[in-house]
């Protein structure tokens, strides 16, 4: 097939397949010497031309009609299976505000979340809100992606990532003919156990704290009157307050300018 025959051929193809195979040929005469290089170059301009011309017409209608009349008659619009819908969060800000706060909680040490993202960060703390209260955690990927607002991969992400470092294992439920059930995750590093444990304890401890003037938060006005009989330092000797001179129990006036009179 010569050059000029060749040409012919491009400008009459539908296909692409055909196209990518008139390329082939003509970069094999061209190293075989069998076409110049001005031959080789017009004919390498002619098919990317023809290409995008059969772009909008290499179709399955073209290509394969007995597959395009099979879908027709059951009424779909291809033959082939559809493409599964990508999860995508409904309210975009509320996610971002979501995953922020689970990741700003403190879901592991600091030593340990330095080496995880915002996103990874609010994914490992779901995990470990269901190992505190189930010791292991059967979410799905899907589950935890929607509950910390991020997508799919980010969450396989962190719980491979976890698992890498030697943080976490998975055990995988893998059953026969069957949809396989979801993975177990388990938390084996003891520095991020003991951060969960002292988590509980201080939940535990907040919520049995109901005394406003305790120690642990607010506060309370003293309604008793002042015990005079404690004791103080005068002069190097202990007295009671009763016994202390009336100018030192009064409090020192103050000037207009700061300083005491």
């Amino acid at each position: 097939m010569t050059a000029i025959e060749i040409l012919t051929a491009i400008g009459g193809t539908k296909s692409l397949a055909t196209l990518d195979g008139f390329a082939r040929t003509v970069w094999q005469r061209w190293g075989a010497n069998e076409v110049t290089d001005e031959q080789a170059q017009s004919l390498a301009e002619a098919i990317h031309a023809r290409r995008r011309e059969v772009r909008g017409i290499d179709t399955v209608t073209q290509r394969a009609p007995h597959v395009a009349a099979l879908a027709k008659a059951q009424g779909r619009l291809s033959h082939f299976p559809a493409k599964r819908k990508q999860q995508c969060s409904p309210e975009r800000r509320a996610s971002i505000e979501r995953r922020r706060t689970l990741a700003a909680s403190g879901p592991m040490p600091p030593r340990l979340a330095s080496q995880f993202t915002t996103g990874e960060l609010a994914v490992l703390r779901l995990v470990a809100d269901e190992v505190r209260a189930k010791r292991h955690c059967t979410l799905t990927l899907g589950e935890l992606a929607a509950r910390a607002g991020v997508g799919v991969t980010t969450a396989r992400n962190a719980i491979h990532e976890a698992a890498g470092h030697g943080y976490l294992t998975i055990e995988e439920r893998r059953r026969d003919k069957r949809p396989n059930l979801s993975n177990v995750v388990r938390i084996v590093s003891r520095e991020w156990l003991l951060w969960i444990e002292r988590g509980r304890k201080n939940s535990s401890a907040d919520r049995g704290n109901t005394d406003p003037s305790s120690s642990q938060g607010g506060g309370s006005k003293k309604t008793e009157p002042t015990d005079k009989g404690s004791k103080r330092t005068y002069c190097g000797d202990r007295v009671s307050r009763g016994q202390l001179p009336q100018d030192l129990l009064q409090k020192p006036k103050r000037s207009a300018f700061g300083g005491g009179l």
